[in-house]
Order: C-alpha cells, then structure tokens, then sequence
C-alpha cells in the first residue's frame, strides 16, 4: 500500500495517481550499461590473453566483478529514485511524497489551489513528461519536474475543484 493510500482520511478517495517519467532513469541506465559494457570488455580481455599472469587474470576477473555491481547499485538508485516519488489527487487535497528514508510531502487543500502551471519541452510532449508548478492561496511556489502526464494531472485538479466550489450564479451584463 503507497503513503498515499495510507494517509487518506475517512470519505476521501484517490482520484489520479501518477509518479515519475521513465526519463528520469536515462541517466541511471546510460551509466549502468557503460559500466556492463566495460566489465564485458575486461572479461573478453582476460579469455584472450592467457599468456596474462594468473594474478592479472584474477585482477581483471575481480575489476569485472566490480563493475557489474555498481552497475547495478546505479540501475537500483534510479528506480528507487523514480518509485520514492508519488504524486496524486484526491477528491479534497493534492498530495506529493517524495523519498523513502528521509520523506518530504506536500498536501495542498483543493480550495487551497490557485494556480497550476505544466511546462512540457518538445521531447517532453513526444514522451508524455512535463512540469508542474503549483501555487495556493499563500503564493508559495511548488515545483516538481519530469512527472508523468502532467496536463492529466492538472485536469484532475481542476475538475475536482470545480466539484467543491460552490456554483458561481451568472450575472448579466448590461449592455
């Protein structure tokens, strides 16, 4: 069960949950198949050279090793990294968590909600990740970067919103 889930209060519900894009772990990824790569090379390089001491062949052995471990500790990093963020709306509040260890979290009353700004860079809108920034009534800025769909998330704010807010009555307008 997410902290979300976890902290809803009796009569609230999640609306839209969504988290971090997998963009955020390209880095991660490039870095852990460069590190294979060079633990692959050493290995191709100790079966070649048999005339290599046995001590050299175990050196390169061992640094392979190496390698392939923090591959994976770099591989593992990033999808921590990605799956300690959630980021959802209920039928009252906002809520975003982020971390495991050391959490930080971001509840905003849904008729706190100001404004909502998304920012998606071209690769952004190709890839489906974007920003969001949201302010409340207190004007403090909250920013979070490359989450997943964010025009969905905005949708769900604003149409929740629209549910809580009291109908505005048209007034006419006098010509």
């Amino acid at each position: 069960m997410s902290y979300i889930e976890k902290t809803l209060v009796p009569g609230e519900h999640l609306i839209y949950k969504t988290r971090l894009h997998w963009i955020v772990m390209l880095g991660h990824v490039l870095l852990a198949c460069a590190l294979l790569v060079l633990a692959g090379f050493l290995v191709y390089y100790a079966s070649v050279h048999r005339p290599l001491s046995p001590a050299d062949l175990r050196s390169l052995e061992i640094a392979a090793i190496v390698l392939a471990v923090v591959a994976f500790i770099v591989f593992f990093l990033g999808s921590v990294r990605r799956n300690a963020t959630e980021m959802a709306v209920t039928n009252r509040r906002v809520v975003i968590k982020k971390g495991i260890a050391s959490r930080t979290t971001i509840e905003m009353l849904l008729n706190k909600v100001e404004t909502i700004e998304v920012a998606e860079p071209t690769l952004g809108r190709i890839l489906g990740y974007g920003s969001i920034t949201m302010i409340g009534t207190g004007g403090t800025p909250e920013s979070f970067h490359k989450m997943t769909h964010p025009l969905e998330f905005r949708s769900h704010v604003q149409q929740q919103i629209e549910k809580i807010l009291p109908p505005q009555s048209e007034v006419p307008v006098k010509a």
